[in-house]
């Protein structure tokens, strides 16, 4: 039976996909089939093989084995926008079977599942489709990226009591140094810490590689196949 994690963030653009592929180079090196999955990406390239999302792209570039496009992202959202808008433009439906039916699949062939949603945690999925509904879905392991920038202590804490409110596990959080000019990181870390009910599974560097960033990674508690 493999063992699933649903990665949010603070916020868009805070680094959850790539804290996700550094996420699955860790398990891997632990010896685990890892794949990730994005289950709703807005903001797609239409290529000969169809609609394409970077995110995705990365997620399934970095899995082993290496899925089928369509189960890694089974709602591929051409406009770059909310995924409630980019679905409405696209006369398309996101539900949550679908959903599932792929993971089902992913899970099948892995032991391990990376799930990376769309924005911050109370970002919907589709109309009347919260994250919190596909986090349960897949075991209700949460972790939580946290973009260290300014306004990241209380992004931070209201995402963290929103998933536990949610009756969802938060089991971790990543910080993330997306902007390399922002000083005092380290005191900042020192809040978070203090602050967050879950322990920080590591802080990514700024612009350092994948496996970099995986070499930063704790997974306590993770078998290693």
């Amino acid at each position: 039976m493999s063992t699933a994690w649903f990665i949010t963030g603070t916020d868009t653009g805070v680094g959850k996909t790539f804290a996700s592929v550094a996420l699955l180079h860790a398990l891997r090196a632990r010896g685990l089939r890892a794949v990730g999955m994005k289950p709703v990406a807005s903001g797609c390239e239409r290529t000969a093989d169809g609609w394409r999302n970077e995110d995705a792209l990365a997620l399934r570039a970095a899995s082993v084995p290496q899925p089928d496009y369509a189960d890694v992202n089974p709602f591929a959202l051409p406009a770059a926008t909310a995924p409630q808008l980019a679905a409405c433009d696209a006369g398309v439906e996101v539900a949550l079977p679908p959903l599932l039916a792929a993971f089902a699949r992913l899970a099948a062939s892995a032991d391990a599942v990376v799930v990376e949603g769309a924005g911050g945690w109370l970002a919907p999925m589709g109309d009347g489709l919260e994250q919190s509904a596909m986090a349960h879905a897949v075991g209700g392991q949460v972790l939580l990226v946290v973009g260290l920038r300014l306004g990241c202590l209380s992004h931070a804490r209201l995402s963290a009591r929103a998933v536990l409110e949610d009756g969802c596990r938060l089991v971790g959080w990543i910080g993330n140094r997306v902007d390399p000019d922002f000083d005092r990181v380290d005191d900042y870390l020192g809040l978070l810490g203090a602050a967050l009910p879950a322990p920080c599974l590591g802080v990514i560097g700024h612009g350092v590689s994948a496996d970099e960033a995986a070499a930063s990674l704790r997974l306590p508690g993770i078998a290693t196949g």
